[in-house]
């Protein structure tokens, strides 16, 4: 007889089709959900924690429930094998004719062990990777796949991108002060988004900075001042793709977004020493038109798409240094 014992172990997706997911790293212990047979396609491929990037096997992504589960269903197998295993050992018996003394007995089964009972937690945010198409839930919004491993910064920032636009189009529909208000909340919205992109892009690429404390800490919403961090942090030019008509439309956008947020639209002097804005008038509501939105959307997506492409050059000339 063989020492070891095999069960095989069912466990079901949650009503959703997700099924759940925790790195094993001890400085994440992230918890996250994937959908079993979306993504990358074959054998062995590695698992990636959408939070902290680690990257293993994919048996060891066991979260502690489905463990604890496991372990008390396996235990419960071995009760039934051993109960029957006494069972056919001490079948039985009839007493003989003629037989001075007479044993019997009995095998009763125990109560069966209690199975640990889990389901899947419910987490806040549903992803679709438009890389390799796993479908994925995480806490928060930015995650690395768990299939290909690539990072979903530039995709968020798209779809806040389009949903800046939706505004605008929905401004065009209406009249009077609420069409302003959603003009100025689609360039709010787009720079707030940006902030929220470059924040997590550098974040997770803080270990290739001059600097990694500082560049884990970068604040986006100040287009000049992030152009001098990120050159001194990871010594590449934001500007560099950008024609000086382009990256003055951006800065003023950015500007722009500054005095709605902090100022209710108000210029101060600040605005106007740092964007020569020549419509604009210290004291006075700041010019937000659709048009100036519309046409900043494209430029923050490119912009996004620069700095991306660029960290993943600096992180390729690291690796292969």
């Amino acid at each position: 007889m063989s020492d070891t014992i095999a069960c095989t172990i069912p466990m079901d997706n949650d009503d959703e089709g997700f099924f759940g997911r925790e790195c094993p790293s001890e400085e994440c212990l992230g918890y996250f959900k994937i959908e079993l047979g979306t993504g990358l396609q074959g054998d062995d491929l590695p698992c990636h924690c959408p939070y902290c990037g680690h990257t293993a096997d994919h048996d060891h992504f066991w979260t502690q429930d489905q463990l604890a589960y496991a372990e008390s269903l396996a235990t419960r197998k071995v009760q039934e094998l051993v109960e029957g295993m006494l069972k056919n050992a001490f079948s039985t018996r009839r007493p003989r004719r003629n037989e001075f003394i007479s044993l019997s007995w009995e095998v009763k089964p125990g109560r069966p062990i209690p199975l640990h009972q889990y389901q899947e937690k419910q987490l806040e945010t549903m992803l679709v990777c438009d890389k390799c198409g796993l479908r994925y839930a995480v806490y928060g919004v930015f995650a690395f796949c768990p299939d290909c491993g690539s990072h979903n910064s530039l995709q968020i920032l798209e779809a806040n991108l389009d949903l800046a636009a939706k505004e605008l189009e929905l401004a065009a529909s209406v009249q009077g002060p609420l069409s302003g208000q959603l003009v100025s909340d689609a360039l709010e919205n787009a720079v707030s988004a940006f902030d929220a992109f470059g924040r997590e892009l550098f974040r997770v690429n803080a270990d290739i900075a001059t600097d990694p404390a500082k560049a884990a800490a970068i604040s986006c919403q100040n287009l000049k001042g992030l152009t001098k961090r990120v050159a001194a942090l990871f010594e590449f030019d934001l500007s560099a793709s950008f024609n000086e008509s382009e990256w003055r439309d951006l800065e003023r956008a950015f500007q722009k977004r500054h005095l709605i947020a902090h100022k209710m639209g108000v210029v101060d002097e600040a605005y106007v020493t740092a964007t020569s804005d020549p419509h604009a008038r210290v004291g006075r509501k700041i010019t937000i038109e659709a048009s100036q939105v519309g046409a900043v959307l494209p430029l923050v997506r490119r912009l996004g798409e620069s700095v991306l492409d660029s960290l993943r050059d600096l992180r390729l000339s690291a690796v292969q240094s």
